[in-house]
C-alpha cells in the first residue's frame, strides 16, 4: 500500500500480516487470497515501480505541496503551548517506499513504525529513506490494514493517507477501532483522503479502491467511535484531481 493519488480516484492498501524491526516477507495467508477486492490491489501494487511518483500515481510533483499541508496541519497538535499530544512515535498506514515517512512524520517525531502491505517497497524504503532516517524506523511492517492490529498504547499519531479506500466499509469501522486502542492517552488519528464530488462513493477497477464522499467518511468515522476534533481542506491542489481533506480524530 502505498501513498498514491489518483485523478479520477482512492488509493492503497491490502496484505498478510508480518512484524519485523526489518523489511520481512509478506507470504502469509490473509485476505488478499480470499477476496478478490483486496487481492486485485495487492496485484496492482505490486506493480508500481518504487519510486516517489509512482506512491503518488504519475503526480510527484504534488509532493511538496502535499507535505506543506500535511505539515501545517499536524504540527499544532504536536508543537508549542496548545499540543495535544506527544512527539514520541507515529505510525504512517500504507507507507510505501517512506515518502510520509520521511517528509513529514520524522521531522516531526522520534521514530515512526511503517505499515506497507507490498514487500517489494518496504525493501526500497531503508534506501528511500536514507541511513540516518532509516534508523529511527523501529518497525517496517509488511500488512494489509484490514489484518493490522496496531500494539497497544504505542503510537502518538497514527496517519493514513490515500489509502484508506482499498478498505470495505466495515474493515475500515474495525481498523479504526483498532487504531484507538493503538494511541497513547491523547493521542490522534489523522486521515488524509481523497473525497468524492456526491455522497455515492465511485470504485476505480484499475486499482480496487473506493473514494468515499465527505458525509460517508463520517459516519465511518462516528461508527468506530472517533470524533472530528480538526478538518481542513488541502490547498493548492491542481482542480482536476478530487477535492483532499484532512482529519483529525480522537
Amino acid at each position: 500500500m502505498a501513498d498514491q493519488l489518483l485523478s479520477s480516484n482512492a488509493d492503497t492498501v491490502t496484505g498478510a500480516v508480518e512484524v519485523s524491526d526489518s523489511p520481512a516477507d509478506c507470504g502469509k495467508p490473509d485476505a488478499a487470497n480470499q477476496d478478490p477486492f483486496y487481492g486485485n490491489a495487492k496485484d496492482y501494487w505490486a506493480g508500481i515501480p518504487a519510486t516517489v511518483d509512482g506512491m503518488l500515481g504519475g503526480f510527484s510533483h504534488i509532493s511538496s505541496t502535499d507535505v506543506a499541508g500535511s505539515t501545517k496541519f499536524l504540527r499544532r497538535f504536536v508543537s508549542g503551548a496548545g499540543a495535544k499530544t506527544s512527539k514520541n512515535r507515529a505510525l504512517d498506514c500504507g507507507a510505501g517506499i517512506g515518502r510520509v515517512t520521511k517528509m513529514l512524520l520524522l521531522p516531526l517525531f522520534k521514530c515512526v513504525d511503517m505499515v506497507e502491505l507490498t514487500q517489494s517497497l518496504l525493501d526500497e524504503a531503508p534506501k528511500y529513506l536514507g541511513e540516518d532516517n532509516a534508523k529511527r524506523v523501529e518497525r517496517f511492517i509488511c500488512s494489509g490494514l484490514q489484518d493490522f492490529s496496531p500494539e497497544p498504547n504505542r503510537y502518538d499519531v497514527i496517519w493514513s493517507q490515500w489509502v484508506l479506500g482499498h478498505l470495505t466499509d466495515e474493515d475500515l469501522v474495525e481498523f479504526f477501532k483498532r487504531c484507538k486502542v493503538g494511541l497513547t492517552p491523547n493521542g490522534l488519528i489523522c486521515v488524509k483522503e481523497n473525497i468524492a464530488p456526491t455522497d455515492e462513493a465511485e470504485f476505480d477497477e484499475k486499482d480496487s479502491s473506493w473514494c468515499r464522499g465527505r458525509g460517508a467518511l463520517a459516519q465511518i468515522f462516528e461508527a468506530a467511535g472517533l470524533k472530528i476534533v480538526r478538518e481542513e481542506k488541502q490547498k493548492h491542489f491542481p482542480k482536476s484531481i478530487y477535492e483532499v481533506r484532512i482529519f483529525a480524530l480522537q
